[in-house]
Parts: C-alpha cells; structure tokens; sequence
C-alpha cells in the first residue's frame, strides 16, 4: 500500500475552529480577526517588546532538489514538545505561489508534519502577498507618473531608478522590459523589470518591522534613484507612504492557523532565503515567544543562507537571539553531496555519508562560529538504512553534536518525541554564546569577505565593474552601516551550484548589487542567481487541478 499524497493527508484530517486552537495559547476569541473558520489574524497587542519564550531556529545543510523537508521537520518538532507536555508554537513562512506552481510545489510541511487548512495556505492565504505586491506596484506607478508631469516632477533621472516591479509567480520574461513614460504619448522609454514577490523590498520591510510606526518610517526610507542633478530620492519624496502602509494594514498582522495535531502555528512573510533574507516576520515571531513557552522557527534553504541571516539581519534588528539550532540533514542528501547519482540513493553505502557528510561538516563549523551547538535532526526515510544513521551519528558525535532520527512525516509528534526532549535538554543545560560574526561598523566590503570566506570557505571575492561602480554609490549614500542579504545559489556554498560537498579555494564573483535602505540591507547578487525565477520544463502547475464539487489536487 502507498504512502498517502500529502494533500490527501491534509483532506482527510480534523481540523478544528481556529477559535478552538486560539484558546491554547490564551487568545480571547474577541482578538480574532476571522478568515472563515479555520484561519484568523491576530491584533499586534498581543506581542510583548521582551517575551519570555525560548527560540528554536531549524535550519538544514545544503539542500538538494529531492527536498529535505525542513518545514516538516519545523512543524513536527512543534508537535513533538506539544507530545511530551510543552507549550509549543510554530512561527513559519507563507508560501509563495512562484514555487507552488514551479518546481516545489507546496510549502506546507509534509506527511503527518504539516499546517492547516494546506490548500488555503498554498493557494493565496489571507492575502497578504497580493498586499505586499499591491503596495510595491504602487510605487512604481507614483515613480512613473512623477517622471511625466512636469508640474510635480522630482526630476528624477530614468537611468538612475534601481525600484522594480513585483508578481508572485515564476515569470523569467518579465526580469527585463521595457516601458514608455513619455508624457502623452511623446515615446519617451526606460528600462524595468520585475522580481518575485518575495523578494520585493516591501516583504523585506515587512518582515523586520516592528509595528505600523516602524513599518511607514521604512517605507519611506526606499531608496528611488537619483534627480538628474545626483540627489538622493527616496519613497517619502513621492508623498505615497501613506497609501502604501494603508495597503498593508491587515498584511502587518500575523495569521494563525494550525498543525494536523491541533497545534497553534503562526505564518507570517515569506522571502526566499536564496534571494532575501528567508525569515519570517519579526511580529509573528515576538507574538508566538509571548504566548507560548517555546517557538520553533525556520529559515530558509541551507544555514550558509538562512541560519546567516536570521543572525546577522532578523535577529540584528530586532534584539531576538536563538536558544537553540537545529540542522536538518538527509541520507540521500549526504549521498548527494558524496557525488552519487539519485539511481545509486536507495543502496546501502555507509561510505558514501562519510564523503558527504563534509557539506553537513560545514554547516556544524558555522553555526558553531555563531556560539551554539547545534542538533542534527536526521528526517527518516523507508529507503534509509539503520547502518548509515549510525555512521553519520558517529561523525557529528567527532564535532561534538548530537544526531537523532526523526519519524514526524511519517508518525507526527511522536516520531519527534526524542528531537524534542533533545532540544529541551540542550536549552537547559548546554551554554549558548551566541553572537555574530560581523557588526554594523564594519564596511560593505567586509561583511560580504566574512560572509564568504567565513560561511561560504571562499578564498577570494571579486566584484565586476557594474558592482565596483554601485558599491561607490552605496558608500556615498551612507549606507555602509547596514547587513549584507547574500543572493547566491542555495546548492553549494559556492556561487556555482555545481560545486556540491565542501568547496575549497574558490572565488564568489558579485555581479551587481540591489539596496534595500527600507529593510536595513543592501543585496550582493553572486554568480547567475537571479531575484524573479523561472519556471522549470515541466512545471507543477500542470499536476495542479480541481473538481466539479471543489476539491483541489495536485499540491505537495
């Protein structure tokens, strides 16, 4: 007998009122703002500046595109400290409709691990991207009708403006267009172009904003382009904060729904981490460590980008420190990372973890850097063999980690009792001196060389002449105080995705660079990487489809 689609999993779970599930956590239900029955808003009164719960961050290796099912092993965590007694919430991602119909498909966890209602979640939610992109589309429309009225022209300069557009889908035709801004039809052109939704400055502000004031004081900070005379022009200048916050009124409030156990589970944002800063809101996350007594965190991809900026932006901005790390790894990707082909997974090869494990090897190195321990949490497959967990137990046990198998897709909370008593246990007794690699007073150019030679094991940065030229606007600007968002490739800690395993004595090229003075960062774009995908040959939308009475099929 096959193993149920995740989608059917979900279809055929008991969800219950989302009242029912706010009650857990000592939500009145008066402070539900419903979305039908089973998702609601929560009212930002409910996050404490210095909440007392403990901070769980789940990260991973170096992914691969099988999937290591790092959301998964997020939500049955959760559910496993909720299994053995423990007031436990989930503080997730939303999903993106670029992946869902992409390559991913959903983002909802797996198995038995997942939150609910799954198709609501994939598929628009509570409408927070549509939100964001609203809000960043209208900028780009105030930009452009400024450029054509010459009665309230900024005389802002074409060539300067570095504001894209944005949509919530994999779309690799609309990375560079070009539009007409003529006044009247007068022909006038310039070039644009969009990125994904996630990766939209506004997401970022979002993210990281602390409430309405914060979030309308960056927004106008958005740094435009420049006057035909050099002129820094930002956001406020176009006099559009205002109706860009008024757009994102309910999107700044957090959305509660739950796990397939009745579990509380917040999602709130969803940048990449590959292209953004991969985190969930900074609300959303003060919101679960006020009501709960422990909050399980993801962020995304592998550690040398998530984990890294968790660090050095989210927690950087927002006085939040992790308690504990957790690293996801996988047998098949291990053997990945050893060179074995997908063919060759389902053999036994204890061999092949010990070749491989130097990809994991380094992302245990660099959490270590940051002061913590982490936990190596093994998500359980039936091809997996008990010979090759030994192994790889063996070899983070020799870095001083402990390694333990986990079960949640396949058997939920309890399949992570044991991950959970684990965490408990480290928070409890294991010292945590956590602390960044970098501080603000370092310069653009020595945050990126630590990020790659420290996390990346890069033996050189080089930047092309577009970069060079953009890095002296950006120290000319003032903005040589903020975080670095490393846009790169998420499967090598390289900017090839080729190099897989533990690179050695390679070069990062940074091609150009893209400023988010909103959010606090600026962007260096590595390699080919690119900030609006594209949809692969055969994308999951084709196995995404719907019946006469409703039900949804084809979302995993």
């Amino acid at each position: 007998m096959s193993f149920p689609s995740d989608i059917e999993i979900a279809q055929q779970a008991t969800i219950k009122p989302i009242k029912e599930i706010a009650k857990k956590i000592d939500i009145h239900e008066d402070d539900l703002e419903f979305y039908g029955k089973y998702k609601a808003k929560l009212p930002l009164s409910l996050q404490k500046e210095k909440p007392n719960g403990k901070l769980i961050l789940v990260s991973a290796m170096s992914p691969t595109k099988y999937g290591e099912g790092k959301t998964t092993m997020s939500i049955g965590l959760v559910d496993g400290l909720n299994y053995i007694g423990k007031n436990a919430v989930a503080v997730l991602r939303e999903p993106s409709l670029g992946p869902v119909f992409g390559l991913k498909g959903g983002a909802a966890g797996g198995g038995y691990a997942q939150v609910i209602p799954m198709e609501d979640i994939n598929l628009h939610f509570t409408g927070d991207f549509s939100a964001i992109e609203k809000a960043n589309n209208l900028l780009s429309a105030v930009i452009d009708n400024n450029l054509q009225n010459p009665k309230y022209s900024l005389h802002i300069d074409p060539k300067s403006i570095a504001w894209k557009r944005v949509m919530d889908m994999n779309d690799r035709t609309l990375r560079q267009i070009i539009i007409g801004v003529g006044a009247k039809g007068n022909g006038a052109m310039r070039e644009d172009g969009f990125n994904i939704t996630p990766a939209s400055e506004i997401m970022a502000i979002l993210c990281l904003s602390k409430n309405l004031e914060d979030l309308k004081f960056r927004l106008g900070n958005i740094y435009i382009g420049k006057t035909l005379d050099g002129k820094a022009i930002f956001s406020r200048d176009l006099k559009v904060v205002g109706a860009m916050a008024a757009l994102l009124k309910d999107a700044i409030k957090p959305n509660l729904v739950q796990t397939l156990e009745g579990n509380p589970a917040i999602l709130h944002g969803g940048p990449f981490a590959s292209i953004a800063q991969g985190t969930n809101t900074v609300i959303a996350t003060k919101t679960g460590l006020s009501l709960s007594d422990y909050v399980v965190t993801e962020a995304g991809f592998g550690a040398d980008l998530g984990a890294e900026k968790f660090f050095h932006i989210k927690c950087a901005q927002s006085d939040l420190k992790p308690d504990a790390v957790v690293l996801v790894a996988t047998i098949r990707a291990l053997k990945h990372h050893a060179g074995l082909t997908a063919d060759e997974f389902k053999a036994e090869n204890v061999q092949s973890i010990e070749k491989g494990f130097c990809n994991l090897e380094k992302h245990i190195e660099n959490i270590q850097k940051f002061g913590i321990n982490p936990i190596v949490c093994i998500n359980a497959f039936p091809e997996d063999y008990h010979s090759e967990y030994e192994k790889l137990i063996e070899l983070c046990a020799s870095k001083g980690v402990k390694a333990l198998v986990s079960t949640a897709f396949a058997e939920g909370g309890k399949g992570s009792a044991l991950l959970a008593e684990t965490v408990i246990s480290t928070i409890e007794t294991a010292s945590n001196n956590y602390h960044t690699l970098y501080s603000p007073e370092n310069s653009i150019t020595e945050k990126i060389e630590i990020v790659a030679k420290e996390i990346y094991g890069a033996s050189n940065v080089n930047y092309t002449n577009k970069a060079q030229t953009q890095l002296n606007m950006i120290n000319e600007l003032g903005f040589n105080q903020f975080s670095v968002c490393m846009a790169k490739t998420p499967m090598s800690f390289s900017d090839d995705e080729k190099k897989i395993g533990r690179p050695t004595d390679f070069t990062i090229t940074i091609r150009e660079f893209e400023i988010s003075s909103g959010a606090g960062f600026i962007v260096p774009l590595l390699g080919d990487v690119m900030r609006m995908p594209g949809l692969p040959a055969i994308p999951n939308a084709e196995r995404i489809d719907i019946d006469n009475e409703g039900k949804i099929y084809g979302l995993s």
